[in-house]
């Protein structure tokens, strides 16, 4: 069976169809940057150049016609019709209590997505329009694998609130924590790296992109993550304010005069680096932006290394211990200055990483020096393969 894997980010949407008889990716690739200045769909055809397609990408529902396009294309595609689809897997990002484990997608499934979308605005609606046009592009079976489900073994202790108990059991206001499949599949790679049973391990993944989050794993089970109730809670990402006083929610609404909806607004799509550097969302351009001596995308810089390593500290007190931190996803991946800057924070800990191997990109690696007593990994996350997998167990 070929399973088409659609991850819809809150600006990026990637992309894979995987031959399951081999666990093997036929294609993959990534429309970036939607509704962003320089967006493009970027596809790569086993054993062929990648292929890159500048266009005006508005929405969501654009970047997954240009997916299936392309995956059709005459020259660069890898099937020859729709037809060949057998299933689609769908990253849903919040789940709520509702789901622990992925779901064949159903009009009441859809509905408890659609619940959730207040608590992951910039995420559950794009989740949503990507089954919604699979449903009318493909007609096969479809797959939700929510990023909530590896959170389900936080302890009560940790994912609580300081809030009355009772609007817990009323409401269900709690910290669930997101980007889980990402934090599942690069724990168990870092096992297989190390040599060690994941049983045996503490481990602080950092899932760092245009949303972010950092999770405590111990001995193969999350004990703690970043973001909360919804993904704003946490570091502070590419337009979501991350950790902040709750009070000052209410000062500015006071002050500005804004609505519940507009406060909501201002918080997940005009802060974060982009609101601090007046730049963009985007770590390429801040980095572009430093390296020219731009004050703004320098501050949101440090802002952002800073919070890193403050949460990979609280973490390790969590664990009483790190024995690896990893980082992936984009900046995770790729931002060897930002992992260098966060590491520079973590000499008590015995971080001490290789600014040769930390200049690598594209493969797992150790970037540690020789003689570090905690390992500093990078990881490639592949959450599309896991969220394979849960699709092909249930169709």
């Amino acid at each position: 069976m070929k399973i088409l894997v659609l991850n819809c980010g809150s600006s990026s949407l990637k992309y894979q169809l995987v031959d399951m008889a081999t666990e093997t990716a036929m294609a993959k690739g990534l429309v970036e940057r939607i509704g962003i200045e320089g967006s493009q769909l970027v596809h790569e055809k086993d054993g062929m150049d990648k292929v890159k397609i500048g266009a005006e990408i508005p929405n969501h529902t654009v970047a997954v016609q240009m997916a299936i396009d392309a995956l059709t294309h005459a020259e660069h595609g890898v099937i020859a019709d729709v037809k060949e689809i057998g299933a689609a897997g769908h990253r849903v990002v919040h789940g709520g209590e509702n789901f622990a484990d992925a779901a064949l997608i159903t009009d009441e499934v859809k509905a408890a997505i659609k619940e959730c979308a207040s608590l992951a605005p910039l995420h559950n609606p794009a989740n949503l329009i990507g089954i919604e046009v699979c449903e009318k592009l493909l007609g096969v079976p479809q797959v939700a694998v929510f990023d909530t489900a590896f959170h389900q073994t936080m302890p009560e202790h940790s994912f609580l609130y300081g809030l009355p108990y009772e609007l817990y059991d009323k409401y269900k206001v709690r910290r669930y924590g997101f980007h889980g499949t990402s934090h599942k599949y690069v724990s168990d790679r870092a096992a297989a790296i190390l040599g060690k049973p994941i049983g045996e391990l503490k481990l602080i993944s950092c899932h760092l992109g245009n949303g972010a989050s950092v999770c405590a794993i111990k001995y193969g089970k999350s004990v703690d993550t970043s973001m909360g109730l919804t993904p704003l809670e946490g570091l502070i990402m590419g337009t979501r304010t991350g950790d902040m006083d709750p009070a000052a929610v209410t000062y500015i609404m006071e002050k500005e005069g804004l609505s519940p909806t507009a406060m909501e607004d201002l918080m997940n799509k005009k802060s974060g680096v982009a609101g601090v550097s007046g730049l963009s969302s985007d770590f390429r351009d801040l980095e572009d932006g430093k390296a020219n001596g731009h004050k703004g995308a320098t501050l949101a810089l440090q802002m952002y290394a800073y919070r890193v390593a403050k949460y990979i500290g609280a973490y390790t007190a969590a664990m009483n211990g790190v024995d690896a931190i990893i980082f992936t996803a984009g900046v995770g991946e790729n931002g060897a200055d930002t992992r260098k800057d966060v590491s520079e924070y973590l000499g008590y800990l015995g971080v001490a990483i290789d600014d040769e191997k930390n200049g690598k990109r594209g493969k797992e690696l150790d970037v540690s020096t020789p003689d570090a007593k905690v390992r500093v990994l990078v990881i490639p996350t592949n959450e599309e393969l896991i969220i394979a997998r849960e699709t092909i167990g249930l169709v």
